[in-house]
């Protein structure tokens, strides 16, 4: 299974002791992973390092000298896809305002273990929020034919980037839609309407409900209508119906009448 890349930190605080431990339950925390990336002793240091490079969190004490935390998660607050800004501080006075300023958490000194955990996640949840925003935006790397390269999964708050040509299937069921490649299943938010429009030729629409990789079929048949696999088109007459064969975990899919020519068309062109 596909892991995600540790999530980037920033720690900012005034005091090395400070930082010191925090890098440490940082680095200790098994899932979400992640790193850090570098430290700052005050809110001016941690601008210029932020001119030049990029992190998904910045770890940020409230009281400094010069440009305190307050000041530099105002600053912060305007730019686009700016990181998450969780505050760490032994003054609790501040929280309200602080999450005016759109902190993702507020934790009190001394930092305990499962506190930290709990927004690592939710840093890691924001991640891949705004990896699916970037990918509908059309911002993540294309293929030759325009079409982004992975689908960003959030998974019990971890960020999954699985390569689209792993992608077997995308099917929905009730309110979300599973992925499936030939190894795993994964459970995802969207459309099979948006993922249609996204992905272009590479993918066929074969069912109201499924949407396959045209290279992942292998055979389309006649199937006597059974629950999950091919079913009558809406008479109710229990004829039999269309299905294809899935590539690698050989499944088969219901086929709509409408698509039986789109999904002989594709067979065709693998030849």
């Amino acid at each position: 299974m596909l892991t995600h890349p540790p999530l980037r930190v920033l720690i900012v605080d005034d005091e090395p002791l400070a930082r010191l431990r925090l890098r440490g339950l940082v680095e200790g925390n098994e899932e979400p992973r992640a790193e850090v990336v570098a430290e700052a002793g005050s809110g001016e240091q941690a601008l210029m390092w932020l001119k030049d490079h990029a992190c998904d969190l910045v770890l940020l004490d409230v009281q400094m000298p010069g440009l305190d935390g307050l000041g530099l998660a105002q600053a912060l607050r305007g730019r686009p896809f700016a990181p998450a800004v969780v505050f760490v501080t032994a003054h609790p006075q501040h929280a309200l305002q602080a999450f005016e300023l759109e902190a993702l958490d507020y934790l009190t000194k001394p930092v305990r273990r499962e506190r930290l955990q709990a927004s690592l996640a939710r840093a890691a949840q924001r991640v891949g929020e705004r990896a699916a925003i970037k990918a509908r935006d059309g911002q993540e790397p294309a293929a030759a034919d325009g079409t982004a390269q992975v689908i960003n999964i959030t998974e019990r708050g971890r960020l999954l980037r699985v390569p689209l040509g792993e992608v077997l299937y995308f099917k929905a069921e009730l309110k979300y839609l599973t992925l499936r490649t030939a190894t795993q299943s994964h459970v995802m938010d969207g459309s099979l309407s948006d993922l249609e429009q996204r992905l272009g030729e590479r993918f066929l629409r074969v069912h109201r409900n499924a949407l396959v990789a045209k290279a992942a079929v292998r055979e389309l048949e006649r199937h006597v209508p059974t629950e999950g696999v091919a079913e009558p088109d809406g008479d109710g007459s229990g004829e039999l119906g269309w299905a294809v064969r899935i590539a690698h975990v050989n499944e088969w899919l219901a086929v709509s009448r409408r698509q039986v020519a789109a999904v002989r068309e594709a067979l065709a062109g693998q030849r």
